[in-house]
């Protein structure tokens, strides 16, 4: 499957979720009252449109967005069918609507993928000998004198640090985006319908690191993870990049780095990395930093024997089920979105490696089609499918932040003509809202700027 069929699809994907979302404020305006004069695809120049009723159907030029116009939302206007004219709550629920049909198409797309494939459910399938996971004593929560040594596979993980667990990619989110601590922690499994606790004090890992991982096998020396905030992300490596030499000594493979650094331990020393991105290779002179960390259960690590590994395989399930389990994921991919934008924010998180515009989607999509298209064209499809619930998700949660131009920022408005009794002046809403749009164009185009930079260069 082509390059050229992957943008198609990226561009099938994203028109269909801006579609969807329109389509809520669409519906919920003509519930209410409110006359829609354009329902737009896109932005620009037109490409061509057609009325049909009171509205006007168009496709724009240049996909990244779109827009459901009612009469008078931006103006003083006040007449029969005007979105001024109908009451605070009538707005509030017409715009707020977008944002939930978002969410609905999310949690359609995840029932479409567990009714075929299942969920995932939190399972431990393996546990090291002599880890903490292997060792610690565990008590049943509803008998005391009930304890049992070690996890097993097969336990069913109910909580980890206090917070439950439905699905097992719930645990691999919280390895990826929160960094594990140092400090003892507690978890709950269920095994043969008795749950045990206990705590697991982890062990640390003290030693020089570049923060990145990579697989040692006989391919290529490929680094398939870059750590936040690491010595290599710093550099400006990334995930892809292949290891060529180290110190003058090629690496034909990730099992010679393997051998390599079990004969040349990191000291602290600066070590020259040959590197290759997208066929250039660039010489990198790096210095491995001191860490004292505690590396995810998910990461089995013979050489310092850590914890366990959980499923990531899915089990089928009943109608219940489905219902059920589209929520849990509907809601991790929400929270997932939060938690990612509070990282951005606060600086955990980098926005020149982690904010990615129609460039970068596009990419990735293009990656998820090439790695599934030997499976078949149902994981092709039901891949799609995922990269739809995260995008569709993401685009439900960015529009509800309170910023100008977003529906977020015009619920506030809302809001605060709730509680002053009286709507906020239209020009001075307006100007905030203009103001903002001006701001998100700016940021549209350094994002863009960005994806170029991260895809080609």
């Amino acid at each position: 499957m082509s390059t050229v069929v992957s943008i198609l699809l990226g561009i099938f994907l994203f028109s269909m979720i801006i579609v969807f979302h329109e389509l809520g404020h669409f519906i919920a305006a003509r519930k209410n009252g409110i006359k829609v004069n354009e329902f737009m695809l896109g932005m620009g120049p037109k490409i061509f449109s057609f009325k049909k009723g009171e509205t006007v159907y168009s496709f724009r030029l240049f996909l990244i967005g779109g827009a459901c116009q009612m009469l008078g939302e931006d103006s003083d206007l006040i007449e029969e069918g005007s979105f001024n004219s109908k009451g605070p709550w009538a707005r509030f629920a017409t715009v707020i609507a977008g944002p939930i049909f978002n969410f609905i198409l999310a949690f359609v797309f995840a029932a479409i993928i567990i009714a075929i494939l299942g969920y995932d459910s939190p399972a431990v399938v393996n546990v090291q000998s002599d880890s903490p996971a292997a060792t610690t004593v565990f008590t049943n929560v509803d008998d005391p004198n009930d304890t049992v040594t070690g996890m097993l596979p097969g336990d069913i993980i109910v909580k980890y640090e206090g917070k439950s667990y439905s699905i097992a990619r719930e645990l691999t989110y919280h390895f990826v985006l929160d960094n594990m601590g140092t400090e003892p922690f507690e978890i709950v499994f269920e095994r043969d319908g008795k749950q045990y606790k206990g705590t697991i004090e982890p062990k640390i890992i003290r030693k020089y690191m570049f923060g990145f991982t990579y697989s040692a096998t006989d391919s290529p020396c490929e680094i398939t993870e870059i750590t936040e905030g690491g010595v290599m992300m710093e550099a400006g490596i990334r995930e892809n990049d292949i290891i060529k030499a180290v110190n003058g000594t090629p690496i034909s493979s990730g099992k010679k780095l393997e051998e390599y650094l079990n004969k040349n331990p990191l000291d602290g020393s600066a070590m020259d990395i040959l590197i290759e991105h997208k066929g250039t290779e660039t010489l990198y002179s790096l210095t491995p930093t001191y860490t004292e960390s505690c590396v995810p259960p998910r990461y089995m690590d013979n050489s310092v024997g850590i914890y366990f590994d959980h499923n990531e395989t899915r089990v089928s399930a009943n109608p219940l089920q489905i219902f059920k389990y589209s929520f849990v994921e509907l809601k991790l991919q929400v929270s997932v979105t939060i938690k990612a934008l509070g990282k951005l924010v606060t600086g955990q998180l980098s926005l020149k490696n982690n904010i990615g515009g129609p460039v970068r989607i596009v990419s990735e999509l293009d990656k998820t089609v090439q790695e599934s298209k030997d499976d078949g064209i149902l994981y092709v499809f039901l891949n799609l499918l995922n990269f739809a619930i995260l995008l569709s998700a993401n685009l439900g949660v960015m529009n509800l932040l309170p910023l100008p131009a977003l529906d977020g920022g015009r619920l506030i408005f809302i809001i605060i003509e709730l509680i002053r009794k009286k709507p906020v002046p239209k020009e001075k809403e307006g100007l905030v809202h203009a103001i903002g749009m001006v701001f998100f164009m700016v940021l549209m185009v350094l994002v863009l700027f960005n994806d170029i930079r991260y895809v080609f260069f």
